[in-house]
């Protein structure tokens, strides 16, 4: 198995790359959507979050009001830390299972773990190549306002709680530039998987 840790920052074009990888054949595992498996009502986190925050941040039906637990921890570090203690080991234990059954599955198996708070989550899996997408804090900034539709301000306050993208490129064992065009972003992501396939090749 090739285990390829891909991470970047918020709309630095990771879900680009990582698309374009499982085009090549990588099997895809998304960190964000572990994040929210894990937190399903009835598991140990969510469990654990109720505890934390109060009942305030479960829905009428029963799920977790994810608008008021950003609302939460988003401007408060203390409470983030602590959402994070929870659900970071919860992912952490669940990637650690795909991963291994994707090996079994297929020793020879190109696995992308797209993980965004790969720094900041101490995620340590035993990556053979760490990949960052950077894109600048303007270009960040711009895709959120016009891609997702938030206020400049607000675009802007989620860039600058995360990470510095200094931070990232200094765990990078390939940094991908993403602010260009679509088109560069993809042939970075082709000479990516051409680099893959001749270091298996060499194994």
């Amino acid at each position: 198995m090739y285990l390829i840790g891909l991470t970047g920052g918020i709309a630095s074009g990771k879900s680009t790359v990582a698309r374009r990888l499982y085009e090549h054949g990588a099997i895809h595992i998304d960190a964000d959507q572990l994040a929210r498996k894990v937190v399903e009502p009835g598991t140990p986190a969510f469990a654990s979050i109720v505890e934390a925050f109060g009942p305030d941040i479960v829905r009428a039906d029963g799920v977790l009001d994810r608008e008021r637990l950003g609302g939460i921890v988003f401007a408060d570090d203390a409470a983030r830390a602590r959402l994070n203690g929870i659900v970071h080991p919860a992912v952490r234990e669940l990637s650690g299972r795909l991963i291994v059954k994707a090996e079994q599955e297929d020793p020879d198996a190109v696995v992308v773990y797209d993980v965004p708070l790969l720094v900041e989550a101490s995620v340590d899996h035993p990556f053979d190549l760490i990949v960052v997408t950077s894109a600048g804090r303007g270009v960040q900034v711009k895709r959120l306002v016009e891609e997702r539709g938030l206020e400049p301000d607000h675009a802007e306050a989620r860039v600058d709680a995360q990470v510095d993208d200094e931070e990232r490129r200094k765990i990078a064992d390939v940094v991908i530039d993403t602010s260009g065009s679509l088109g560069h972003t993809m042939s970075q992501a082709d000479a990516l998987w051409a680099r893959i396939v001749e270091e298996r090749r060499a194994r």
